[in-house]
């Protein structure tokens, strides 16, 4: 409950890099995802630490040492090539690492990325069928599903709920409600689906936006950007319940909800509950405590 930070941002560009880097208000130029694969694996030993469905990278899961894997459609995440541009492309996959340019470096690194793991993609992708419905609005966890059923050894999926469908300035009550009937369905078919999988145990997912909404209705029957609101976690390994106080309705902050629960403790409790690393403040930079909702948090 009333999950936000202080000194919260109204701009959807910069609470979302707020969010997706975990420091708010400080030029951060690292995700918080990426930040954690560096300092789990730091030599970038685990090939598709990162994973980010998507037509392009978020900064959630940029880092120093990993290149994530982004892709959209599987059955198109492929490099259509001239005959010349082939030899390009192997001397890339050939060359070694270190050279006095890292912005060079980075570049050829998500290009041997995209081209030694395309056709791993596409594999996991068409060998992939599930009896599981996975609602009328399917946003991308499917094809999470399609990879971890073929064995990836990727660590953390990002998925996004595109286009700011949550975004309710306008016409809210009906919008609103459907949008959690279409997020709903989706997110218990992926839950399901592990659950056939036999990963059950293995997986859990995390939701959030990057607002809330003010209290008081606007006058196109919406709510606009506003500050604390919920975020979940959700699958088998999570102790279930309700965690954190409840905002106040009417000792607002002009006009929005007063945060109770600083977004990085969820953060926290992902890195050191789930994750099972012991130093969340080296990825944070700074301490927060988790919240035990899972039964091997420390």
């Amino acid at each position: 409950h009333g999950v936000g930070y202080d000194q919260p941002s109204f701009s959807h560009f910069s609470s979302m890099a707020f969010w997706q880097t975990g420091a708010p208000n400080s030029g951060e130029q690292y995700g918080w995802l990426g930040r954690m694969a560096d300092v789990i694996d730091p030599l970038g030993h685990t090939k598709n630490f990162l994973v980010n469905i998507d037509d392009s990278q978020s900064l959630a899961v940029r880092s120093m040492n990993h290149v994530p894997l982004v892709f959209n459609d599987p059955d198109n995440f492929s490099r259509r090539m001239f005959f010349e541009e082939k030899m390009a492309t192997a001397a890339i996959d050939a060359r070694g690492n270190g050279s006095a340019n890292p912005t060079q470096d980075f570049l050829f690194d998500i290009a041997a990325s995209a081209n030694n793991s395309e056709q791993l993609v596409r594999d996991a992708w068409n060998a992939y069928e599930s009896p599981i419905d996975y609602g009328l609005v399917p946003w991308g966890l499917e094809k999470v599903a399609a990879l971890i059923a073929a064995d990836f050894p990727t660590k953390v999926y990002y998925v996004p709920y595109r286009n700011n469908a949550f975004d309710t300035h306008v016409y809210q009550g009906d919008l609103h409600a459907r949008l959690w009937s279409y997020t709903s369905d989706h997110i218990a078919a992926f839950v399901r689906d592990m659950e056939r999988l036999g990963r059950g145990d293995d997986v859990v997912v995390m939701a959030f936006s990057e607002f809330g909404r003010r209290v008081a209705e606007n006058t196109s029957l919406g709510t606009d950007h506003g500050t604390a609101g919920p975020a979940f976690v959700i699958g088998k390994p999570v102790t279930g319940g309700q965690y954190g106080k409840m905002p106040s309705l009417t000792d607002l902050d002009e006009g929005n909800l007063k945060f109770t629960t600083d977004y990085r403790r969820i953060y926290s409790t992902l890195i050191n509950g789930w994750m099972q690393h012991d130093h969340a403040s080296a990825i944070l930079r700074d301490e927060f405590s988790p919240i035990p909702i899972f039964s091997r948090s420390n």
